[in-house]
């Protein structure tokens, strides 16, 4: 498809209403159409089984959905690794929000098949000073990583890593919510020994309580690691 179909058929599944709505919930965001999410990756399953590659090459930044549609292509077409780790990397340098870092993100799945060597080339994110390039690196350890084999390296970043702003603490303590989600007795020692900032700490307790595959007990437990004079989030 070219920029012009592409703009075509985003503005054929434009909603307003919808559009106002995620504004909303993008701080700063004032270039949506309103095209919900299912809509743009039937869109990106189309582009990725033809020439994604120009595609890609000629793609426009002109809105929040022509940016996301990006992503999504990018995590579904089939490439080499190396390939696909490259252009994921020039996907995130356009990221400059949350909603734009967390839904390709959680998608690029490409990477649970070479996790050690994805693993190696995510830490510059974990340990950016940029605020979206450092939570890419927490939603992608969250996403696809969280596993027998690699929760006890996430862990280790949540310990050593200092958030870089607000998404970045915000995506670090959805990861520590969901290493105890799964890994509750690793995730202890790091809830009660003290390693996390009170914002990071006070917010992934309340994902932790607010988390359906977490047993009550558990609930109880974290509730009592609360950091006091500070918010819940």
């Amino acid at each position: 498809m070219t920029n012009e179909e592409i703009k075509a058929f985003l503005d054929a599944h434009a909603e307003p209403r919808y559009a106002a709505f995620s504004a909303s919930l993008v701080p700063g965001e004032r270039r949506m159409r309103g095209v919900r999410l299912p809509v743009l990756r039937e869109l990106a399953r189309g582009i990725a089984r033809g020439d994604w590659r120009a595609y890609l090459s000629e793609a426009a930044d002109d809105t929040f959905e022509e940016i996301m549609l990006q992503g999504f292509v990018t995590g579904l077409a089939r490439m080499p690794f190396e390939e696909q780790m490259e252009r994921m990397a020039a996907y995130v340098r356009k990221v400059d929000n949350w909603s734009l870092c967390d839904s390709p993100a959680t998608g690029f799945r490409f990477v649970r098949k070479h996790r050690e060597e994805a693993w190696r080339l995510l830490q510059p994110y974990l340990r950016a000073g940029g605020e979206f390039d450092q939570r890419f690196g927490w939603v992608m350890s969250l996403a696809h990583f969280v596993t027998d084999d690699f929760v006890d390296r996430v862990l280790e970043a949540c310990r050593s890593v200092r958030p870089s702003g607000f998404y970045a603490m915000m995506g670090k303590a959805w990861a520590v919510s969901v290493c105890f989600a799964k890994y509750p007795a690793r995730t202890r020692p790091l809830l009660s020994g003290g390693w996390l900032d009170d914002g990071t700490q006070n917010r992934a307790i309340q994902k932790i309580v607010d988390s359906f595959r977490v047993a009550g007990e558990d609930k109880a437990y974290v509730r009592t690691l609360r950091r006091a004079g500070i918010g819940k989030g």
